[in-house]
């Protein structure tokens, strides 16, 4: 005979457990490990943020220790989606072209895409994310991936490892890139791309600015969530890039508001 999944309060108190003991925890975990639907887990997780008992992030949930107002810790947010930030970064990685100059915010996302750009050559790499230009730094003796240039800006870091502020600002305006690619904590049809960071989100303005053509990054789990601070709307985004998970509502809406969506292919 097949065990039972676990009633309602059986299951919140055991996500709760989780997320105490470990910070952090993805839906995709729980599904597998309680036994029931992936809307099952969502809705448990939106009844928890209700009570303040944890803080709901794109694809999991998070110790209630970090405000909605501020971003959780990069470590945190890298470990959650994983397969559709890896969709997202190869689908978003082909519209950079070998020789130009691309800007790559801060970010778990941008940061996967940044993976995938040792592979193209000749490029110059403007970012203001610490992990990523950890990642494209050249050490030792060692050459710079494929003949990279590297520009990190300036600025003071955020929890999600990304320099902001006046600084960052006044380095990027004095830059033109031919393309951004710029992650986001949540994307709505009436908000446009969001952060709950007010000094991040002027910095992304900036970044826009400076560029020739803005591709937004997000998967499938940051549509319809809405941080503080609006730093694009999606009529000025040239290419939305998400992964095949996004929901056929939203990808009508996208479909009419940005110049281009594309979406990456997660394995099966």
């Amino acid at each position: 005979m097949t065990e039972a999944a676990p009633l309602a309060p059986q299951r919140r108190a055991l996500i709760l457990e989780i997320v105490r003991r470990d910070g952090a925890v993805r839906v995709a975990d729980l599904v597998e490990q309680l036994g029931v639907s992936d809307m099952t887990i969502r809705r448990d997780l939106d009844a928890l943020a209700r009570t303040g008992s944890l803080s709901k992030v794109h694809g999991g949930a998070i110790s209630a220790a970090v405000t909605t107002a501020d971003e959780p810790p990069f470590e945190t947010k890298a470990a959650l989606e994983s397969r559709a930030k890896s969709a997202v970064a190869e689908a978003a990685a082909a519209l950079v072209k070998p020789g130009s100059v691309v800007a790559v915010s801060g970010g778990t996302t941008s940061y996967a895409v940044a993976t995938r750009l040792k592979e193209v050559p000749d490029l110059t790499v403007v970012t203001n994310s610490l992990p990523v230009a950890q990642l494209l730094r050249p050490t030792g003796t060692e050459l710079a991936p494929a003949g990279h240039t590297l520009l990190l800006t300036g600025g003071t870091p955020t929890r999600s490892a990304s320099l902001v502020g006046p600084l960052a600002d006044q380095t990027i305006r004095s830059l033109q890139v031919d393309l951004l690619v710029i992650g986001a904590h949540g994307v709505s049809e009436r908000a446009g791309a969001t952060t709950p960071n007010l000094a991040e989100a002027q910095t992304n303005r900036a970044l826009i600015e400076c560029a020739t053509r803005v591709a937004v990054v997000a998967d499938h789990t940051k549509w319809g969530v809405v941080g503080l601070s609006r730093f694009i709307a999606l009529p000025e985004i040239d290419y939305f890039v998400s992964d095949d998970g996004l929901d056929a509502e939203a990808c009508a809406v996208l479909r009419d508001a940005v110049g281009q969506l594309i979406l990456g292919r997660t394995q099966a």
